[in-house]
């Protein structure tokens, strides 16, 4: 490298921002994803075991899919290829893989080849790389933000391991930021800086996870603030945090996560965790009448009788939404997701037509008790249809003691929560009074 590259490589890293400086240049540097790269865990084995083949990273934004790319081409010893799927199409892949091909043929270097937004790709682009992958010319590093079981070619997925990669974490976060004020030639650590505690604590928390929003609001912070020594304290700490847009896609796993979440926490009878889910889809975008309607489905399927007037309340809440709208109507959503996690829970209901149900599809199929068959056109009485009804407004209780199925079966078995305690005393009388066993107890005494 002669003089003048140095000095222009010199050049073009200073005008870097601190997150790309601050890159980890080896494995060991790499912060997050223990999961699947702490030792022993997966990727380390197929590394040590150089048998690294073709991988898809998957995960949101800041959380290290590129930077461990780079990371991988290093430790393969390999020449390191970069393309965006938004911006490469068929010509520039194949003259890629060309190059790929030229390249272990002549100086036996293998070519890990980074594909940035994979998702985006057509099946015919995913197409192409299928027979270099097969046959290990590449080692394929698709990075992807889309759950690749849905958005990439099933052959291509099948022929790669997906790695997930989760948020880094609070305490990966402070690391980093600890790191960069360290650093003397890539970060902070020629200045004087004093990072309060709870200025660290606001910039982890508020990153959600992403390492460039940390770092970029640190930044920020200092670089903003003036020569000499500098005193970040939370105050200038909130001042250089952006405010993030939500990552959230109503038709992709964001939407999925985030319902399957809210239900849950609903479920679970946390009102603070579902009410954090019901903001994130509302900042999101999310259609409120979807967001109303599994509310009513919950009602039924996860309370139920344990407090009936729930259905009332999410059926209410609903046609509410579809009254006001949006922005009062959050007030409505956010009345009706407390009030269902507060009540008490019940999937008798749910379990019941359910078994009832598969008795049906598994071909258990019923004929309907001839006195409980309809007697009201003429013929019907000669076929006997109606004989020994009793109508059950004649008894005392309005309980008639009849067969009403022609097979003992118990499909409902009500909780002891809430009004579902009462409703199963209740149905234990019923059910005595129904078979008989009332007039047998009597007999007996």
């Amino acid at each position: 490298m002669s003089l003048f590259d140095a000095s222009e490589a010199a050049n073009r890293e200073k005008a870097q921002p601190l997150a790309a400086r601050m890159r980890p240049r080896t494995l060991e540097e790499f912060v997050g994803q223990r999961h699947f790269l702490g030792e022993g865990k997966l990727l380390r084995r197929l590394l040590a075991a150089d048998r690294l083949g073709s991988v898809i990273f998957y995960g949101p934004p800041g959380s290290g899919k590129t930077t461990l790319a780079r990371l991988l081409a290093g430790a393969t010893q390999s020449h390191f290829c970069q393309l965006s799927a938004v911006a490469s199409g068929v010509k520039e892949l194949r003259e890629t893989l060309t190059e790929a091909t030229d390249r272990l043929s002549t100086i036996g270097r293998r070519t890990l080849l980074f594909i940035d937004e994979i998702h985006r790709f057509n099946r015919a682009q995913q197409d192409v790389l299928l027979p270099d992958v097969e046959d290990g010319v590449v080692i394929l590093v698709g990075a992807t933000t889309e759950n690749p079981f849905f958005t990439i070619n099933s052959a291509l997925v099948s022929r790669s391991r997906v790695f997930q990669f989760e948020p880094l974490s609070s305490d990966d976060i402070k690391t980093l930021i600890r790191q960069a004020l360290a650093d003397p030639d890539r970060g902070f650590g020629r200045r004087e800086i004093h990072l309060h505690d709870d200025a660290l604590e606001f910039l982890a928390e508020t990153s959600d996870g992403d390492a460039r929003r940390a770092l970029s609001a640190l930044e920020i912070g200092v670089l903003s603030s003036g020569p000499g020594p500098l005193e970040f304290t939370r105050p200038l700490a909130a001042e250089s945090v952006q405010r993030k847009a939500v990552q959230y896609d109503r038709q992709g796993d964001a939407h999925y996560d985030a319902i399957s979440a809210l239900i849950k926490s609903v479920r679970g009878s946390d009102p603070d965790a579902a009410l954090y889910w019901l903001a994130r889809m509302l900042e999101g975008g999310e259609d409120v009448r979807f967001l109303a309607r599994r509310l009513v489905i919950l009602a039924s399927e996860d309370i139920g009788n344990a407090h009936p007037a729930a259905l009332t309340m999410a059926v209410a809440a609903a046609q509410a939404c579809e009254l006001v709208g949006l922005p009062e109507c959050q007030l409505t959503l956010a009345q009706a997701v407390t009030y269902l996690a507060c009540s008490p829970k019940s999937n008798a209901a749910t379990l019941g037509i359910s078994e009832a149900r598969a008795d049906v599809r598994e071909g258990r199929l019923l004929p309907v008790p001839i006195h409980l068959r309809d007697a009201h056109y003429a013929g019907a009485k000669r076929m006997g249809h109606g004989q020994g009804y009793q109508y059950a407004h004649d008894e005392p209780d309005a309980i008639a003691a009849q067969d009403y199925l022609g097979v003992r079966r118990e499909y409902y078995r009500p909780t002891d929560r809430g009004f579902e305690r009462e409703l199963g005393q209740r149905l234990e009388q019923i059910r005595a009074k129904l078979r008989g066993e009332e007039k047998e107890a009597e007999s007996g005494e």
